[in-house]
């Protein structure tokens, strides 16, 4: 499962198409903020149920949100034992050295600059698909990510 952590639901509608486009077929699942997310994460609240709120394989995580920031979220979730593997890529229009800086000095996985349109973002995941997903030394959770070609 992919957790999409953004708070534009254009940019929500276009990472579902692209992911589709990319043979991505693992489940996404959406939440708007930073606090949501660490509450998805760390198993609290209403998402103590990990059969509907399941821990997620990768997480793609927008930097500019209301409330807790990407980077405070990125931060939370490497100071947590069992997610400091979790594989995190940020998804942001950001493209600030000090953003860029801090979020590889938190352990992000990877730095990604939203394209502008649809045909760019198809692109890009089709990258993330191949060097994050289908690379056979990259595993998450002792278990290569389920991808369909």
């Amino acid at each position: 499962m992919i957790l999409l952590v953004e708070d534009n639901t254009d940019d929500v509608v276009f990472m579902k198409r692209a992911l589709s486009n990319s043979g991505i077929r693992q489940q996404m699942r959406v939440v708007s903020d930073g606090e949501t997310a660490i509450d998805w994460l760390g198993g609290a609240g209403e998402y103590a149920d990990r059969n509907r709120f399941p821990l997620p394989s990768l997480v793609f995580l927008d930097l500019k949100m209301p409330g807790k920031s990407g980077l405070d979220v990125l931060e939370w979730i490497r100071s947590q034992e069992r997610l400091r593997t979790l594989l995190v890529l940020i998804l942001t229009t950001s493209r600030e050295d000090r953003d860029v800086d801090q979020a590889y000095r938190l352990g992000a996985n990877s730095f990604l600059v939203k394209p502008g349109n649809l045909t760019g973002l198809n692109d890009l995941m089709d990258r993330v698909k191949r060097y994050w997903l289908e690379n056979p030394q990259l595993v998450v959770g002792g278990e290569q990510m389920g991808v369909s070609s």
